[in-house]
């Protein structure tokens, strides 16, 4: 007998509904019950790719005992992170406080009826003790008895638990220096970066090891930082250099399908928890595509073709948006759909196929997952060639014809569960992930896709002046949140270099305007996560940091001076330098966790430069791609045809020439002469343009 659950939408709580435990999706219905029946609430958050959710729910959820521990003392509430990121973030921070370290997934919460506080939180819990862990049953007897036995406790501990939560709220109020916004800590995060750099595998720190792009894109703009000024950073140009390459060739990455894996479990990058998360590959390619542009690091074009063709091929909705994520299990174990045995490798692939790729992927070394073989390069294709007599076109078309077997292999497997949700925050990292790398490495399909799902979530997600959060099975729901404005802003934006849209540039300015008109803290500067008419939750957090995602007022942040400073709106330019100037105590407490910021810091601190092109035809396309070719991290260009109608004034100002085309360069408020040499437009270009010597 389905549950409640079976009503929803979201493929999370739909593997959930037909759990013997009486769950409710989060709402009125299940909060007034509790509350009118002064029952506990055990609150279980989520996602659909998680591979402990799954055991946590095969071992106790689809338990009749245990379930009916969790029915007779409980009103059981189970929510999708990934729907409800608002009642993540601010659950997670509660766990913080109560247990002095991060939560993750899933989060276990026992709540209060009256104000929804946790008095207790955990995340996973098997249903037999065992790893110092207590039973979940007998976990939760406990709990009911310590709120019907001692509830002065538990208000007690509530209250300090409210007062904690409001101070952190807001983030840091003072400062290390005492003065305001400076450039001090964008040299100390790439200080801090090199010294926790892993000199042996690459990145940073121990197990597990995340990809961090937002790092990693800060490494690669402070190396281009000192080559545009004459010098070369060596640390940071070997550390991102060295990271990227072991994150690409190790099992972080799928060597057959491409795409990146959630992140490693161990320090070599070797063994990954394999969930692919949607979030992840915009960043990454567009990291990728923006290191091989520059030079640094070249090698890496396939595996950014390869992470682009992937989304591509597997990711993408009906409607052109992208799925949120690819499972970790099938057939109810993780990773089984990746790996593999020397045996079924064998069955595919011809003698000199196979001989090649064991030597390439490890398959002829010991195995290193569970008795089977996750692959990653092992052995450099140049030197497996060399040892087998191959040169290199040949060595090449083996390995190409290997892969293509064995993944043609694979896809006969059972796949793992895609979830279909349509994020309007994780699109936007993916749009401007495929935009730039269209860009960058010429692949007008990338750029087409994205430029395909943008108006797939402006169709599906922009309402009355307004996003939603997202949609699943064609229902689009809940009331988006200050991520999601900012992440598709800042698609927008990437889009609009690729090409002139006047319906997706008034858009950005519409998104522009609904986050500081929802968002914004009128009183101190920078935006709250959730909406002023936002459901009241037992926080109104105020993001700071990158987290999963790129932190929502650093992008934000980020866009608002571009338009403000293409459009000549103060009140952007204002919103910006006010959120700065909030977060500033926190940036110079922690810069290493405030990448976004640094972005947005250093637009503030010296403006980006902002190529608007005016001309048509051929003319204007050569000079829109000679623009668009180089890696230039701190420049945008708009390409905008003569004929363009209904300019803002701003814009429609930068008149066109009567023949040819004319370039207006901007740093901020001030403008250089218009140009309408193409020579002296690129050496003007030049002059901006960071190059990489790859070692």
């Amino acid at each position: 007998m389905p549950n409640r659950l079976a009503a929803e939408t979201s493929p999370y709580l739909l593997q959930h509904a037909h759990n013997p435990v009486d769950w409710y999706p989060w709402g009125a219905e299940a909060l007034a019950r509790a509350a009118a029946e002064d029952r506990p609430i055990l609150l279980s958050i989520g996602y659909s790719a998680c591979h402990w959710c799954h055991v946590m729910a095969h071992e106790s959820f689809a338990d009749d005992a245990v379930a009916a521990v969790m029915n007779r003392l409980f009103v059981c509430i189970k929510v999708d992170r990934e729907e409800r990121p608002d009642l993540d973030r601010v659950y997670q921070q509660a766990h913080l406080l109560l247990n002095g370290r991060g939560g993750g997934w899933p989060l276990t919460a026992v709540l209060t009826p009256a104000d929804r506080m946790p008095y207790f939180s955990g995340t996973y819990f098997p249903k037999a003790p065992r790893h110092g862990l207590p039973g979940f049953a007998e976990l939760l007897e406990r709990l009911a008895r310590v709120y019907r036995e001692r509830g002065e406790d538990v208000r007690a501990q509530n209250e300090q638990l409210a007062i904690a939560l409001a101070a952190g709220a807001q983030g840091p109020r003072q400062g290390v220096s005492g003065y305001g916004p400076g450039p001090r800590p964008l040299a100390e995060v790439c200080e801090a970066l090199l010294g926790a750099f892993d000199a042996e595998h690459g990145g940073f720190g121990g197990a597990p090891k995340f990809p961090q792009p937002g790092c990693l894109d800060r490494l690669l703009r402070h190396a281009a930082a000192a080559r545009l000024q004459g010098g070369v950073d060596t640390g940071a140009e070997h550390a991102l250099r060295l990271t990227l390459t072991r994150m690409c060739e190790g099992g972080l990455f799928d060597q057959l399908g491409g795409g990146f894996f959630r992140y490693s479990v161990d320090a070599r990058w070797d063994i990954p928890h394999f969930e692919k998360m949607l979030y992840d590959q915009g960043p990454l390619l567009a990291l990728l595509a923006e290191a091989v542009a520059s030079g640094l690091a070249p090698a890496l074009r396939g595996y950014a073709e390869a992470t682009g063709a992937w989304l591509l091929r597997e990711m993408r909705l009906p409607g052109g948006g992208f799925a949120a994520a690819l499972d970790a299990d099938s057939e109810g174990e993780e990773g089984r759909y990746y790996v593999w045995t020397p045996a079924a490798a064998r069955a595919v692939l011809d003698a000199d196929e196979y001989a090649f790729a064991a030597a390439v992927f490890g398959l002829d070394a010991a195995a290193n997952f569970e008795g089977r073989w996750h692959l990653g390069v092992r052995r450099a294709t140049a030197e497996v060639a060399a040892a087998l007599g191959l040169d290199p076109a040949g060595a090449d078309a083996r390995l190409t014809a290997a892969r293509a077997k064995l993944l043609a292999a694979r896809a006969t497997r059972v796949p793992p569960q895609r979830d279909d949700k349509l994020l309007a925050a994780w699109n936007g990292l993916a749009i401007r992930g495929l935009a730039v790398a269209g860009r960058l490495l010429g692949r007008a399909d990338f750029t087409a896709a994205a430029q395909a799902a943008f108006a797939c979530v402006r169709r599906e997600l922009w309402r009355d002046g307004r996003l939603l959060a997202g949609s699943a099975q064609g229902v689009a729901k809940g009331v988006a949140c200050l991520d999601d404005y900012a992440c598709v802003l800042d698609a927008a934006l990437e889009l609009l270099q690729a090409r002139w849209d006047a319906d997706t540039f008034n858009f950005a300015r519409a998104l522009a305007a609904a986050a500081l008109a929802h968002f914004e803290d009128a009183r101190r500067g920078g935006c709250f996560f959730t909406a002023a008419d936002h459901e009241p939750l037992i926080q109104r957090p105020k993001p700071l940091y990158d987290e999963t995602l790129p932190g929502g007022n650093g992008l934000l942040a980020q866009s608002l001076l571009r338009l403000g400073h293409l459009l000549g709106d103060l009140s952007w330019l204002v919103a910006a330098e006010r959120t700065l100037k909030w977060a500033w105590p926190g940036i110079e407490r922690h810069p290493l966790g405030a990448c976004a910021l640094l972005r947005a810091l250093e637009g503030y601190l010296e403006p980006d430069t902002t190529v608007l092109l005016r001309g048509d035809g051929a003319a204007l396309d050569a000079w829109h791609a000679r623009a668009l070719q180089a890696y230039a991290p701190r420049r945008w260009t708009l390409a905008i045809p003569a004929s363009a109608g209904a300019l803002p004034e701003a814009l429609a100002a930068r008149t066109p020439p009567a023949h040819g085309v004319r370039a207006y360069l901007c740093s901020g408020t001030q403008c250089a002469a218009p140009l309408d040499d193409a020579a002296a437009f690129g050496a003007a270009l030049a002059a901006a343009e960071p190059r990489f010597a790859p070692a």
